[in-house]
């Protein structure tokens, strides 16, 4: 491989190891027999691969953050709440975006490994298995937020109480004399989408209202899924008086929909969302939405890739939840008004 720098990849196929065995090498770990260590160090100067950062001169308290984007609202809640959790227990934060269009997967796990990082939190709306078997790869503790897929059996995950923040925004709707409502859900295949689509089905039926499928429509969580879902339901023979949203940038799609309908929003359809983010109080009107502790969830990321950093056999919790909130502002309304 003159002329080219080999990836920790080659050099565990090159040695006939594992990755995570490859970055025990390159970090001086004692858990190595000699021969294993003699191989990996022989594939290191066949491949050609360089450490972009010598061992000893590592970054000390580095976590690195995995995340699709930063053009979103909610990817800049994580990202602010990584920064200052990190900074307050006294490390730093490598952000890097899964999206940009310089990332390579295998490029970035050397960096990871390079830097010596005390662990990874991964962001990733979209994540998919090909993620996960990186991660995996990694000599160094993962946890996941918000995964699009059940994870636990893998990673410590992090998320919020998806089901009952969605039962209070349903019943809120009701308690506003609503009964046809709309639900634009996120992705099924996502378990928090799944949890707000139950905990909406739930608070119908303790009302006594039939749950109705046309009314639910799938959409992603960005704007433009809200846009779409949202007129769709917005152009049934029998449109809904209020729509409920899984995100609020689902809702921001939604009020286009609405405009380019010159549907009024509150007082001819009443819209709710879900995140809280900055995003809801500058809507017009303001957004009437689920607190999700996006800040908080982050911290909790921190502090548990620092607790497995110290100790990697710590029990801890797979799958933590924080608590939502319901944040009343201008855009729900009683039906009539």
């Amino acid at each position: 491989m003159a002329g080219t720098r080999g990836t920790m990849a080659d050099v565990a196929k090159a040695a006939g190891v594992s990755v995570p065995t490859v970055s025990k090498v390159l970090n001086g770990r004692a858990d190595v027999s000699d021969a294993t260590r003699a191989r990996v160090q022989r594939a290191l100067q066949d491949t050609g691969y360089a450490p972009r950062r010598a061992p000893g001169n590592d970054l000390a308290g580095v976590i690195d953050l995995l995340i699709e984007g930063v053009d979103s609202p909610w990817a800049l809640e994580i990202v602010r709440g990584t920064e200052a959790a990190a900074a307050h227990r006294g490390s730093a934060v490598v952000v890097t975006s899964s999206v940009n269009p310089g990332f390579d997967l295998p490029t970035w796990l050397d960096a990871v490994a390079a830097r010596h990082s005390d662990g990874v939190i991964a962001a990733l709306p979209s994540l998919g298995e090909h993620h996960l078997r990186a991660l995996q790869e990694l000599n160094a503790p993962v946890v996941v937020i918000d995964p699009s897929f059940d994870v636990s059996d893998r990673f410590a995950t992090i998320g919020a109480t998806n089901w009952a923040g969605m039962f209070t925004a349903t019943e809120r709707i009701l308690e506003l004399g609503h009964t046809r409502i709309g639900f634009i859900v996120g992705p099924y295949k996502a378990p928090a989408a799944m949890h707000r689509l139950e905990g909406y089905a739930s608070a119908l039926r303790r009302s006594g209202i039939e749950f109705q499928p046309e009314l639910v429509v799938e959409g992603r969580f960005q704007v433009s899924g809200g846009h779409d879902a949202g007129g769709r339901l917005l152009d049934l023979p029998e449109r809904p008086t209020a729509i409920i949203c899984s995100s609020d940038q689902q809702a921001a799609g939604l009020y286009e929909a609405a405009r380019e309908r010159d549907i009024r929003i509150p007082s001819e359809l009443s819209v709710i969302g879900f995140d809280d983010t900055v995003l809801s109080r500058y809507l017009s009107p303001a957004l009437t939405t689920v607190h999700q502790p996006l800040a908080e969830m982050a911290a909790e990321a921190i502090r548990l890739v620092q607790q497995l950093a110290v100790d990697p056999d710590a029990h801890v919790a797979r799958h933590i939840e924080l608590a939502t909130t319901m944040v009343e502002r201008r855009s729900a309304v009683p039906l009539g008004s």
